[in-house]
């Protein structure tokens, strides 16, 4: 038993731990949550390690250093602990991405050393639903993409996520990481898209999913198709397949200056209830 303030690596078998941390807000833990669950702890199948602050013996904050480095519960104890050890390793991630104030804080620790930040996403408002709109039919086109569809996801999804994050996907391993990961929402059935001709004209995942809430990521409808309100009806039925056959509690992450996004997320029920912050490599 620990008796002091400290942070180390946690082991397999602080599972249980680290899941109580994890459980303490579970909408805005879900991406660690989901791989922690599948995974467990083991660096190897989890793709990172897993950070522990212990304060008075008892594990209270976690921060995830994998492909992304992501505050869990973190106090203001906490992230200095997980800034230290994160300079000391040297920069692997191509994110720093959580709980706005606690990223904020890891960041200012981190800049010297890790700056500067290709770009810093300071706030993105988290937001929720539990139901379903009243006053938006979902599109009844929207469906589950099938494993033969890769071909047509792909290039929406390349489009996606260029115009998000502003670099591509495909660039360093030539999008075999990315590829598969998109396999794998198609595979387990959490790809949902309306194909029309051959062509993606919405597209979303459910990404993260754990017992409590799952989170939807991805969307995106194509330049040629938008101000029809293909948004809000898209999500309207990625919603009742995610509410019916997912989680109790859907959420999503959006950027504060995508006015259009978030007012559309508004008109189908969702509520902001906090705010993410990402500093991008």
């Amino acid at each position: 038993m620990l008796t002091h303030s400290t942070a180390r690596v946690l082991e397999p078998g602080d599972l249980d731990a680290a899941l109580a941390v994890l459980d303490r807000d579970p909408v805005a833990n879900a991406f660690v949550t989901s791989r922690v669950t599948i995974a467990g702890l083991d660096p190897w199948r989890l793709g990172g390690e897993m950070w522990g602050w212990y304060s008075g013996g008892r594990l209270t904050s976690l921060c995830y250093a994998g492909a992304n480095l992501v505050p869990i519960c973190a106090t203001p104890e906490a992230v200095r602990a997980f800034a230290e050890r994160a300079r000391r390793s040297g920069r692997r991630c191509s994110s720093i991405v959580g709980p706005a104030e606690a990223t904020a804080g890891l960041w200012a620790h981190l800049e010297p050393a890790w700056g500067p930040a290709r770009e810093i996403r300071a706030h993105q408002p988290l937001m929720t639903t539990r139901s379903l709109p009243a006053d938006v039919a979902p599109d009844p086109l929207v469906r589950r993409v099938r494993r033969d569809e890769m071909d047509v996801i792909m290039p929406a999804c390349v489009a996606m996520f260029t115009e998000e994050v502003g670099v591509s996907p495909l660039a360093g391993d030539g999008g075999l990481l990315y590829q598969a990961r998109v396999a794998e929402l198609v595979s387990t059935g959490r790809a949902f898209a309306r194909i029309e001709n051959g062509e993606v004209v919405f597209k979303a995942e459910i990404g993260a999913v754990t017992r409590h809430s799952c989170q939807i990521q991805g969307v995106w409808v194509a330049p040629a198709h938008r101000g029809r309100g293909l948004s809000e009806t898209g999500m309207a039925a990625v919603l009742h397949y995610a509410l019916r056959d997912v989680a109790p509690v859907v959420s999503l992450y959006v950027n504060d200056f995508n006015i259009p996004a978030r007012a559309a997320y508004r008109r189908v029920g969702f509520d902001e209830v906090g705010a993410f912050m990402s500093v991008l490599f």
